[in-house]
């Protein structure tokens, strides 16, 4: 099945003004904040791998361990 597109068809309503984002564009101050969170927290250290829980409170209790643990 072909689809049929009129490219002289006027569209009746637009909705918001709002245009997406340029996803390679980084603004300066975006990149800086984000190294100021990265040498305040250090990171997120979660163990990588492929972990099996019997329930999703297990799993939210050790994800819950590892993200709030110390980092000293």
């Amino acid at each position: 099945m072909y689809r049929v597109i009129n490219l002289e068809e006027n569209i009746g309503k637009t909705v918001g003004r709002r245009s997406a984002p340029n996803p390679l564009s980084l603004r300066v101050g975006e990149v800086e904040d984000a190294r100021h969170w990265q040498r305040a927290f250090g990171g997120v250290r979660v163990p990588r791998g492929a972990y099996k829980f019997r329930t999703h409170e297990d799993a939210n209790a050790w994800m819950m361990k590892h993200l709030t643990k110390s980092r000293s």
